[in-house]
């Protein structure tokens, strides 16, 4: 049967990639937020290699719906120099191509090394003590270079460079309260010669809200980009995307890029409470810069415009209407924005002043994502009401921000040094319990659910105290998978709760109705697992997706209501089905569903539909050999099955059924099949038979099933 590959190696062969320059790309994954992150200061990936719909996602919520977000974004740094001049480096800007190394606007370059990898959760492979979040990426880039390192490429129109070191950090929590946001902190480091004034430091994104399961990323050329809506949230400091008219029902989302606050030499600065320091929002037609006011800037002088003069300072933004409107641009510019389009946007902050040889500046811009609420409106309504739990979510990356500063004066007020190390930390989130490490087992018609008790032992990171109060046990719904778009913050079904008993809080159950009678232990497993919980009476060869979280008692102290760990951190899709089968003669195999009409109700819609189909064979041999063909004797498909089977030969699982086949469990005992032959040809409507040979024993078992279509 198929199987998909993708290499970024194939990609750096494509756009000229040589040695020299390191360049390294990771994806989120600790949050629900899918977001690919480069070691050269931008984000996203330009749908590269996601056009086939391989590949890792670019900005994708919630993760694995297919839902994107972001085509590219980058930092970008002006100011003048001594001389007067105007300096600007970008790290991305409209290309329509993305990334390549020396294309015009990605003026920055790696030559110092990759991109590390932290974690602050004790039982990753990559933890650190130092880590911020569950997965930190850090890498360190420069303007200073004219050619791409190692090589005799130009970097296209960057003759003037600012002589800028940056460090990124990216953090992502899978916090429920937070895995809808990728936070960006930035230490910049002035190492050239040159002083600036007036400088500022912005963050460009290319955003682009569609469902690349029901259109193929770029599909249509311009039109597939351009039914995006966009706005700024000035209260916010955040710019925003939705999809106004693109794949509505599936991309009920938006995305933004949100100023969360800077530290200079000079101190803290925010525009609420630093007097001259301002956030300026620009937006422009997608590398059209034919335009009179969304026009996209094309030399340093422009770009450094757009920095400084926003189109949230223009008269026409509050009132259209007004006189000086109507003597200036007149144009009514949130609502032409709020339009379908494709459109670049900036967030830029500043004046940092005399910035010197030597100084740094620190300062932190977030991704936040958040489901629109439904009003009942369409998507390109745009209301406050749709908006609502998105603005919660940024709000949430703000309290991240602000960490210790509680009430956020940039100041270490008494009492809010809660570590003790005599200045502000910041992106500290209330902790949850850790979760427990879960095994799921399928069989027929149920899945068992296997737990540890290691997040007894989690300690809260305000108190010091161990604070840990039960288990909740979640089961997506039926269908969830091929009904919209998956979201499984909204797909689970709480199916079981137990806690302690004996201390007045929640339902008392206690926990010996789950408990097993001593640690049960998997081959190749270390893992002990303590308690059991068995979900039964579900159909066979469905996708489920199960979890296990681990709550605590909260803080009534502080006001803090009970903690739950992620859904995400231990989620995994199970098939119910058939076990692998000891002796075909007492228990044959078979084929469902069968006849098979047209298609079946757990295939969904794609756009890749005759790739997607699933009929399954279930009875099977741990080992064995399925043979399917024609009754004229002609071999339609042949393949293997393997009680380890993951579901990687056919592209259903990739669309449908999570981001990696280590995320899939099955029953040991069932396969599915495209109903496409070895050559990818579309199977006739008729009768065919099918073989199974068991590999050990050599049994052979035969059958037949029919296609209607």
């Amino acid at each position: 049967m198929r199987k998909l590959h993708l290499t970024l190696a194939t990609w750096m062969l494509g756009t000229g990639f040589v040695h020299g320059q390191n360049f390294v790309e990771k994806l989120t994954n600790a949050s629900n937020v899918r977001m690919t992150v480069t070691n050269v200061g931008t984000f996203g990936n330009a749908f590269r290699g996601y056009k086939d719909g391989t590949g890792n996602p670019s900005g994708e919520y919630p993760a694995g719906s297919g839902t994107e977000h972001l085509f590219e974004s980058g930092i970008w740094i002006g100011g003048i120099d001594g001389s007067g001049t105007v300096r600007v480096s970008t790290s991305a800007y409209d290309a329509p191509q993305g990334y390549a190394p020396g294309r015009g606007g990605f003026e920055f370059t790696n030559s110092m090394g990759g991109m590390q990898e932290i974690s602050s959760l004790r039982d990753n492979p990559n933890f650190r003590p130092e880590a911020v979040s569950h997965q930190d990426f850090k890498s360190t880039f420069t303007d200073a270079n004219l050619l791409v390192p190692g090589t005799s490429i130009p970097i296209s129109g960057h003759t003037t460079p600012m002589g800028l070191e940056v460090t990124m950090e990216t953090y992502n929590w899978n916090y429920r309260f937070s895995d809808f946001f990728v936070i960006a902190n930035l230490t910049i480091k002035n190492v050239g010669l040159e002083t600036y004034d007036d400088l500022h430091i912005a963050l460009w994104a290319n955003t682009v809200v569609r469902n690349i399961n029901a259109t193929p990323a770029g599909s249509g050329g311009a039109v597939f980009y351009s039914q995006g809506g966009n706005g700024f949230l000035d209260s916010l400091h955040m710019a925003y995307c939705y999809d106004a008219t693109g794949d509505v029902g599936l991309t009920d989302s938006y995305i933004g890029q949100k100023f969360l606050g800077a530290e200079d030499k000079n101190g803290f600065k925010h525009p609420d409470i630093t007097p001259g320091f301002k956030d300026h929002y620009n937006a422009w037609i997608f590398n059209n810069s034919g335009q009179a006011l969304f026009f996209f800037p094309t030399s340093d002088p422009q770009r450094y415009v757009k920095m400084t003069e926003g189109l949230n300072q223009n008269p026409c933004w509050d009132d259209p209407q007004g006189v000086d409107c109507q003597n200036g641009v007149g144009m009514n510019i949130q609502g032409l924005l709020n339009a379908s389009g494709n459109r670049s946007d900036l967030v830029s902050v500043g004046p940092f002043s005399a910035f010197a040889p030597g100084d740094e500046i620190t300062l932190a811009f977030a991704f936040v994502m958040g489901k629109k609420v439904d009003d009942g409106q369409p998507n390109s309504a745009n209301t406050a009401a749709q908006k609502a739990r998105f603005i919660s979510n940024a709000e949430w990356a703000q309290v991240a921000y602000n960490g210790e500063d509680i009430n956020f004066n940039g100041l270490l007020d008494e009492g809010e040094d809660r570590d003790g190390n005599g200045k502000i930390t910041r992106f500290i989130l209330p902790s949850p319990p850790d979760a427990p490490r879960m095994r799921a087992v399928p069989g027929d018609h149920r899945i068992d659910l296997f737990w540890s008790r290691n997040a007894e032992e989690s300690v809260d990171p305000i108190t010091q105290k161990k604070d840990f109060e039960g288990y909740r046990v979640y089961l997506s719904r039926l269908g969830f998978d091929v009904e919209g778009s998956q979201n499984l913050s909204e797909d689970f079904v709480r199916a079981a709760e137990y806690d302690l008993s004996g201390n007045g809080l929640f339902y008392e159950t206690g926990l010996s109705d789950i408990a097993l009678p001593e640690p049960l232990y998997f081959a190749g497993d270390t893992t002990a697992y303590h308690y059991h919980y068995a979900l039964e009476g579900l159909p066979n060869g469905w996708q489920h997706a199960v979890a296990v979280t681990a709550f605590d008692q909260g803080n009534p102290d502080t006001q803090l209501e009970s903690l739950e760990s992620s859904f995400l951190a231990n989620d995994v899709r199970a098939f119910a089905g058939t076990p692998a089968n000891p002796s075909m003669k007492n228990f044959p195999p078979f084929v469902y569903p069968n006849p098979y009409y047209a298609g079946a109700a757990w295939e969904g819609q794609s756009n890749f539909q005759e790739e997607s189909r699933k009929l399954v064979f279930a009875n099977l041999p741990a080992d064995c050999r399925i043979t399917i063909t024609s009754p004229a004797g002609d071999v339609m498909d042949q393949f293997e099955h393997h009680a380890d089977y993951q579901g990687g030969d056919i592209r259903w699982f990739q669309t449908f059924a999570g981001e990696s086949a280590q995320d899939r469990v099955f029953s040991g005992g069932e396969h599915a099949w495209d109903l496409l032959t070895d050559q990818s040809q579309i199977l006739a409507r008729g009768l065919y038979f099918y073989a199974v040979q068991d590999l050990l024993t050599g049994e052979l078992f035969t059958g037949q099933f029919t296609v209607l279509k």
